[in-house]
């Protein structure tokens, strides 16, 4: 069986929503079994955002994970909170940029992507979700790289379709970092 779970997590704004939406989209148009259990707060921006995804080869059972292979940690917040919960042999991918100490977990592979720097050399800041993407889909292998491209002109709002371009670029120097 292949199955890869996920958390992402960082605080509204950062796209966490936008970037678990755009991993089980593109696991549908792979014809996988996905799932997407988005939590945040009632914040518009500046709160918590985090959401669990499940891309497998087989039916999922529950949306809930306890222990996920990865996490991608937009900000420190998210490092201090769900770190200590990714199993042995996982990894962590920590947005450099935001979350500046260091953390340790036996066990687990610690990967830093300073994704806002990246972004902002693209010239649009919004797409560092797109870098920690790209960083996830190199390090896990659960979908290619060409497939969230396919997946993103579905998944991105009809009012931003100007950014594919950036996003696009974010996703593939993301996915070039690991």
């Amino acid at each position: 069986m292949c199955c890869h779970d996920a958390i992402i997590a960082g605080f509204g704004g950062q796209g966490i929503l936008l970037a678990g939406k755009l991993l089980v989209w593109a696991g549908m148009l792979d014809d996988r079994h996905v799932t997407w259990f988005p939590s945040y707060g009632g914040e518009m921006r500046g709160g918590t955002a985090n959401c669990t995804v499940i891309v497998s080869d087989e039916d999922i059972g529950s949306p809930i994970v306890d222990r996920p292979e990865a996490l991608l940690a937009f900000n420190q917040a998210s490092v201090d909170r769900f770190a200590r919960r990714v199993a042995k042999g996982g990894f962590i991918i920590v947005n450099s940029s935001l979350a500046t100490r260091d953390v340790e977990v036996p066990g687990v592979r610690l990967i830093r992507v300073a994704a806002n720097e990246v972004a902002e050399r693209l010239g649009d800041i919004k797409a560092a979700n797109m870098v920690m993407l790209g960083a996830y889909l190199k390090a896990s292998g659960s979908l290619g790289l060409d497939k969230v491209i396919s997946a993103l002109e579905s998944v991105i709002p009809a009012k931003y379709k100007d950014a594919l371009p950036v996003n696009i670029a974010a996703l593939r120097d993301g996915y070039a970092l690991v």
